[in-house]
């Protein structure tokens, strides 16, 4: 965030000091230290403060202020003319898209709709017509969300991970019976790990929930990731925390059963409470291992006796936390790419999470209808019918070609 000093000469309120407060009010957790929107939120945030001082690296624009006053932006210095000029400077800045200058646009925004209500401002500048008149034609489009997972790409991806967990495990089974110790832990290691793979994978492609719903976002202490338990795969189902913020169940097909209930098998986790999904980043399990543990020598002896500090964890229940939603993706697109996925994607290269949430709602809007797509999906009917817009176009389509067909044949 952008250092400003306190207070100006003439006793006015400097903008900037609303942000951390702004901030509190609108994250998640406790104190409000948490969540993606303040992140984003505090990235636009350092923009507009940037481009209100003169300080975007652009030397055409000296910032709101006139050259002959010498002190930092207030909130007597914001008007309807400036959230104007910051409109423009988004669509002329950089190539961004329609509908990302409006995202970027809404957080600065919805700042100014706050200082109304805490009487720091007026009015709400930012959301007069004459401010949001530079803004281009929003086209209803969310950035990088259109991925769909087809058929085909989620076999590939489904049929190589679950080949490279049957690898794994004759590989293990093909050691000789005086094989090393340590081998065999990197075996059984390799095996661990292409089974999480594979479990992840299955339930991102079949049970359409939210990658954030089942891993630990680092922004918000309240999504640690799915724990063992929290999923009953007698029932079919597991407990998340959904997107509108509170627990709900979440449906586990058939699909996913089998990979998730081989997967605890072969884990077999000390404790209910471990994740369902524990990183395997080296550094985070040697810090936690060397945390946990007591005495200098103890250590060092014990992780001397195993291959890889996973496995030590496992032994001695010490909880790793679970992989993060960035680390998802990063395995995703590692997948992805050993698999040899045929992707055509202006914006991924890879299979992104999301895509196997919007692959299921494809499926199940035309197998099922759109109600039933979005109880299973967690949205609301009218969202559903937005998203998959063009399956009601194809299927009209589809109507308007048989019944152009019916009257030339009479």
């Amino acid at each position: 965030m952008i250092q400003i000093s306190p207070a100006t000469s003439d006793g006015s309120t400097l903008f900037v000091d609303s942000f951390e407060r702004y901030l509190q009010d609108t994250g998640k957790g406790r104190g409000g230290k948490g969540g993606n929107y303040r992140r984003n939120a505090a990235r636009e945030l350092e923009r507009f403060a940037q481009w209100a001082a003169g300080d975007r690296g652009r030397s055409e624009w000296t910032g709101i202020l006139t050259d002959d006053v010498d002190r930092d932006p207030t909130f007597q210095d914001l008007d309807e003319r400036v959230f104007r000029a910051y409109a423009r400077y988004l669509g002329s800045d950089r190539p961004l898209k329609q509908n990302t200058i409006h995202t970027y646009y809404h957080y600065i925004s919805a700042w100014c709709g706050w200082c109304v209500n805490e009487g720091y401002l007026e009015g709400h500048y930012a959301r007069r017509a004459s401010a949001m008149a530079p803004l281009p034609e929003d086209d209803g489009r969310k950035p990088g969300d259109q991925q769909i997972w087809t058929s085909e790409q989620r076999h590939t991806l489904t049929r190589y991970v679950d080949d490279r967990v049957h690898d794994a495990i004759e590989t293990y089974r093909a050691l000789s019976d005086d094989a090393d110790s340590l081998d065999r832990q990197r075996a059984r290691y390799k095996i661990l790990k292409t089974a999480r793979d594979r479990a992840l994978v299955f339930v991102l492609a079949y049970t359409a929930v939210r990658v954030g719903e089942i891993l630990r976002n680092p922004n918000d202490p309240r999504r640690r990731g799915v724990q063992w338990c929290e999923v009953s795969l007698a029932d079919g189902n597991m407990d998340v925390y959904r997107k509108k913020q509170q627990w709900d169940v979440a449906s586990l097909p058939e699909p996913v059963i089998e990979p998730l209930r081989s997967y605890r098998t072969l884990m077999d986790p000390p404790t209910v409470q471990w994740p369902v999904f524990p990183t395997f980043d080296q550094r985070t399990l040697a810090t936690l291992v060397q945390d946990e543990l007591v005495g200098p020598d103890t250590i060092e002896e014990r992780r001397e006796e195993y291959a890889r500090d996973f496995l030590l964890a496992l032994d001695e229940d010490i909880h790793p936390p679970s992989i993060t939603t960035d680390g998802a993706r990063s395995t995703l697109q590692r997948l992805s790419d050993e698999a040899e996925v045929d992707i055509q994607h202006p914006k991924h290269d890879y299979l992104t999470p999301h895509g196997g949430r919007r692959g299921m709602g494809e499926i199940l809007v035309r197998g099922f209808g759109y109600t039933v797509a979005a109880r299973y999906l967690d949205n609301s009917e009218k969202m559903i019918r937005k998203r998959y817009s063009h399956i009601e176009a194809d299927e009209l389509g589809a109507l308007a070609t048989d019944a152009i067909n019916e009257i030339d044949s009479i």
